[in-house]
């Protein structure tokens, strides 16, 4: 179930611009899916926490994925392509939790920085083998292909999943609570008590703006060197996407001992501060060879965010029985950036071409920068203080 946004979704705006589309309303329905998949997040979150079916979730998120792509070779009107984004968005509003709500329930709370670690490299691993495959599929068959191996990758991860012996999740640890904890024993937080977090809402905050800026460039910056005759297609998308997942494969594993010898703080600053400095190479250099510093930085970014992130709410959260749900809050948080992005950046890239997108995209990142710099004597002592 690796990201299907990021290991397939960008072939989404190529596959429609040979079908007529042009990049505001590739934008504006890719924004569709993000505002569904952000309102449905922090419900997802809710239901992870309390149901103790979470292996049954990943199946029903692996045929949300199986209709999308069915639903796009079957027609490319605005309608069936909304209903598909739509249907991806509800997926990927559901995974996130529970893969990080069944890793704490078979690690718990002391092994799951370093599991969540390994969990993001196969994830970044099976985003690069997804998107090669789909590069080549694409050069050899044409663009139908790449869905078509969405369907198969849907229809594997319900297979693998089936294999995780339910009795090994401890649900309670799970949710964020100790061993022999319950309902019952008042450790469960409201809902309520996430708009009173302060941590928590910074880290959302700053998230939020650096996904407002990253979320549109990958799909964006492929379209640009494609429009200007200078790529393959599937083949060029299929680069962007490697380039970046194979850097996050050793970013997410070099994570985990980053984080164990300095912290969250300074691995997430690290994360914002290279969106900035992605954004004025993508605006200057629309080339081919572009894709190489422009996807390595993604990388750095992506890679850091993706074990850092889960790993600093479970933290902030343990022992409230909300970890799944404050996961959903965050994710929400990013799903606002990110849906809004590819929207924002389309209709610059239509309306001031594509080198003002990039160059506006990246200034967000300077947003999350300040905030996040601002704050740092508050996340660093929620980060080290007692559960």
């Amino acid at each position: 179930m690796a990201d299907v946004q990021a290991g397939i979704g960008p072939f989404l705006g190529v596959f429609l611009q040979r079908h007529g589309w042009q990049t505001g309303p590739i934008g504006s329905v890719m924004t569709a899916g993000g505002i569904v998949g952000m309102l449905a997040t922090i419900p997802a979150g809710a239901l992870i926490d309390q149901t103790t079916k979470k292996r049954l979730f990943v199946i029903i998120a692996a045929l949300c994925t199986i209709s999308a792509s069915l639903l796009l070779l079957s027609s490319q009107s605005t309608l069936i392509v909304t209903i598909s984004q739509l249907a991806t968005a509800l997926a990927g509003a559901g995974i996130g939790p529970l893969m990080a709500g069944m890793t704490l329930g078979i690690v718990r709370q002391k092994g799951f920085n370093a599991q969540i670690g390994r969990n993001q490299a196969w994830n970044h691993a099976g985003n690069m083998v997804g998107a090669g495959l789909s590069g080549w599929l694409g050069w050899t068959f044409g663009l139908s292909a790449i869905f078509f191996l969405e369907v198969t990758f849907g229809l594997l991860a319900i297979a693998a999943v089936l294999l995780i012996p339910e009795k090994s999740i401890d649900h309670q640890a799970a949710r964020g609570l100790e061993e022999g904890e319950s309902h019952a024993d008042g450790k469960v937080e409201g809902i309520r008590s996430f708009l009173r977090h302060k941590p928590l809402l910074i880290l959302a905050a700053c998230l939020c703006f650096f996904h407002l800026g990253n979320a549109a460039m990958l799909p964006l910056y492929g379209m640009a060197v494609v429009s200007a005759g200078k790529g393959n297609p599937a083949m060029f998308t299929a680069m962007t996407v490697v380039v970046a997942q194979a850097v996050m494969v050793g970013v997410s594993l070099l994570a985990i001992r980053f984080v164990a010898s300095r912290g969250y703080w300074i691995v997430l600053l690290i994360s914002f501060a290279a969106l900035p400095l992605r954004g004025v190479i993508a605006g200057t250099f629309i080339e081919h060879w572009g894709v190489w510093p422009v996807q390595f930085l993604d990388g750095i970014g992506a890679g850091l965010q993706s074990v850092a992130v889960p790993g600093l709410v479970a933290r902030l959260l343990n022992g409230t029985g909300r970890v799944n749900v404050g996961q959903g809050v965050v994710m929400t948080a990013q799903g606002v950036g990110a849906s809004l992005s590819p929207a924002l950046g389309g209709w610059l890239a239509e309306d001031l071409g594509y080198s003002t997108a990039f160059y506006t995209l990246g200034c967000f990142a300077i947003l999350s920068l300040g905030l996040w710099i601002f704050s740092a004597s508050v996340m660093r002592s929620a980060e080290h203080a007692p559960a």
